[in-house]
């Protein structure tokens, strides 16, 4: 028996975010996903979106729902068709991957399907509200390196660029759970004006760094002084990875608000692998290690893909 094909499909990254100086400006793309298939629309005005998720239920707030009601509002649909969706997500919840971008990117991508004129534009600035910063919004709907700010208007500035294809993320993820409302507790309110410098000479090192394929100095350009330093009582193993010196790293930070940690590296990630498994042994010894490839930017990437 064959399975009935979805009308539509849209499909998410995860993403990292900060890549250590860029503190809520910086994202990066993963391939990671989530992807929502429409099996079902119902012309009924309710605007209804019900969700089956395959595998456990993401705790809390069903977001994807959020970011679809979240479009549907923004543009002031009345009489919005309902959809029946099937979830499928691999991107692990309170890790630091963009999880919760992208249920509000893929609920964002879902309105399109049934609203005339959703743009690019309206999905970010609307979802960027919700979630407070852009990189990770920016990231899962641009892919690739991102780097944005939110301009006076409340629109938000992004521009999306490649990740040099060589260079592959190892991410190891502990047990541990870190809600981002915890791990932003910790920081101070106030920074020094000598880290705050620190900061932007490292964020300016990393995009040119990265432009430029000058590798060699993304190591210094991933140092941190408004984040990583606070969070490191929140995630075991932290200190050590950014410590780390194996072959073929060219750099480690926090992903994200944590726990998870990213090594960047090139050519064979088995020596990083093994001595993240060396680290973990006694920390969390059911830590997942992921080798995950950059999705980089489409030249035009529609916000739906519809089957009809």
């Amino acid at each position: 028996m064959s399975l009935a094909r979805p009308l539509a499909t849209v499909i998410v990254p995860a993403s990292t975010s900060n890549l250590g100086p860029g503190f809520d400006a910086l994202g990066l793309a993963l391939g990671l996903y989530l992807r929502a298939e429409v099996t079902a629309v119902t012309e009924d005005g309710a605007g209804q979106l019900r969700c089956t998720f395959s595998g456990p239920v993401p705790p809390g707030e069903n977001l994807i729902v959020t970011g679809f009601r979240a479009i549907c509002s923004a543009r002031g649909a009345v009489q919005v068709p309902s959809l029946d969706v099937a979830v499928t997500c691999d991107i692990p919840a309170c890790a630091g991957l963009g999880s919760s971008a992208a249920a509000l990117v893929a609920g964002g991508r879902l309105a399109a399907l049934v609203l005339d004129g959703v743009s690019t534009d309206d999905v970010i600035d609307v979802l960027t509200t919700i979630e407070g910063h852009p990189d990770n919004i920016t990231a899962a709907v641009l892919g690739g390196l991102v780097a944005g700010c939110v301009d006076a208007r409340g629109h938000v500035c992004v521009v999306a660029a490649p990740w040099p294809d060589n260079v592959r993320l190892v991410i190891a993820t502990p047990q541990l759970s870190l809600p981002t409302r915890t791990a932003r507790a910790v920081l101070p309110a106030q920074v020094s004006r000598q880290d705050a410098i620190y900061n932007v000479q490292r964020t300016a090192l990393l995009l040119q760094g990265v432009a430029t394929g000058r590798l060699d100095v993304l190591r210094e350009a991933f140092s941190d002084r408004l984040h990583q330093p606070y969070r490191l009582s929140l995630v075991p193993g932290l200190a050590e990875v950014l410590a780390l010196d194996a072959p073929g790293m060219i750099g480690a930070f926090l992903s994200g608000a944590g726990p998870s940690v990213a090594v960047c590296v090139v050519g064979d990630p088995a020596p990083v692998i093994d001595a993240l498994h060396s680290i973990y042994a006694t920390i969390d010894p059911e830590v997942a290690i992921r080798v995950l490839d950059v999705h980089q930017p489409a030249p035009s990437t529609p916000l739906a893909v519809s089957h009809g």
